[in-house]
């Protein structure tokens, strides 16, 4: 990171009431990635440090964290051509409370194909093996067209469920058609047999990406972003329904993250429209652009990484932009409405064109880092937080 870059982000913070630095340093850990469609983190192996998994084109891998600064990350594949498209998104979460995670996965990537369930679309539990290096057992389950995103999601009164995303309704041509059908999976005691599942109607097109939202014992919710915005569904007596509260009504979303901007006030982050060039933050009353110099912005997340009390947002984008970068940025708030923000590089000496990023303290000292993939760059990169308390 150079000295002008360093300089700007101390200065920044140091000129808030929290008077604290920060800075990252980016770490290559695979120079050999395919596409690296979508990252995931938590405990593999039970060894109470946090690997890193990914969802590849052929294969679902996952690096052990070596507990050390500059320790190797070793590979280990999961599994590999569980269809004969790619995989496409993954989600790892400790649902059943032994301190490793569970995890499922996306895979028969064909988005132009909405009619055929056996030429698109595909999810799939993995079942561990004792030896968790070793190939895992893939659990096929039922599966809509078009399959893009999925996330373990605590319910309001306890238990998980697993909900998955296509991009598409059945039978849709560019975005018109059907709306698109949420999948949502109960838990089952055996989880090599059968997964109940119900289908939620969303009246929604081109479902790109979506959040849980979760308050233990009083609420989950999710917020679904698509063609016509980002609407908030909510889990109730009867299950998952669209709660008719629109966080950003009529305008095409592709990306959604919420934040905080402290003292319990919240925002929402987006890139506009889907694949878009656009990152906005919504508070109650105000919509800010904190960029439009972006191209197929493609990653998203809010989190306080600097100890302020607030969150920051991180974005990356996969294509190049009129000056012809990819990367990832971080932007600082510095007002109460959340409306000023400040953009920073985290580490120039890197070029990824980011597909998916994560927040993740790896190296257990209470900061958060970030997990990045780049498609075109064929890179997984960890930037670790510098920050000095």
């Amino acid at each position: 990171m150079n000295k002008r870059l360093l300089f700007s982000i101390a200065f920044s913070i140091a000129g808030s009431a929290f008077a604290q630095t920060a800075t990252f340093k980016g770490e290559t850990i695979d120079d050999k990635v395919n596409i690296g469609y979508g990252v995931a983190s938590g405990d593999v192996d039970g060894d109470g440090k946090l690997d890193i998994l990914m969802a590849d084109k052929k294969e679902i891998v996952w690096y052990k964290n070596p507990g050390k600064k500059d320790g190797a990350w070793t590979r280990y594949v999961i599994a590999k051509d569980l269809t004969e498209q790619d995989n496409v998104c993954i989600a790892a979460r400790d649902i059943d409370g032994d301190g490793k995670v569970e995890v499922a996965v996306g895979a028969g990537w064909n988005p132009s194909e909405t009619k055929d369930l056996k030429t698109s679309g595909a999810v799939f539990y993995m079942v561990a093996s004792d030896d968790r290096t070793k190939p895992w057992e893939p659990v096929r389950l039922h599966h809509e067209v078009t399959i893009h995103r999925m996330h373990w999601v605590k319910t309001a009164d306890g238990p998980f469920q697993l909900a998955v995303l296509p991009l598409h309704g059945e039978g849709n041509t560019g975005g018109n058609g059907a709306g698109v059908k949420l999948i949502v999976f109960d838990v089952p005691e055996n989880k090599k047999g059968i997964w109940p599942y119900s289908l939620v109607e969303t009246n929604m097109h081109m479902t790109h990406n979506f959040q849980p939202m979760e308050i233990p014992g009083r609420m989950a919710g999710l917020s679904i972003a698509s063609k016509e915005g980002v609407q908030v569904f909510l889990n109730g007596a009867d299950g998952w329904a669209p709660s008719g509260n629109w966080m950003v009504p009529e305008r095409g979303v592709g990306e959604i993250r919420t934040g905080s901007l402290g003292k319990k006030q919240l925002f929402t982050a987006t890139i506009e429209p889907m694949h878009g060039n656009t990152l906005v933050v919504y508070t109650k009353d105000s919509r800010t652009v904190l960029t439009d110099r972006i191209k197929e912005g493609h990653a998203l997340a809010c989190a306080d990484f600097f100890g302020q009390g607030r969150d920051q947002v991180v974005m990356g984008w996969r294509n190049p932009n009129v000056t012809g970068e990819t990367g990832v940025r971080i932007y600082v708030g510095s007002d109460p409405e959340g409306k000023k923000w400040t953009e920073y590089t985290l580490d120039e000496s890197i070029k990824i064109a980011c597909e998916d990023l994560l927040p993740a303290d790896l190296d257990g000292d209470g900061d958060l880092d970030i997990i990045a993939a780049g498609r075109a760059t064929h890179n997984l990169v960890v930037y670790w937080n510098q920050r000095k308390k």
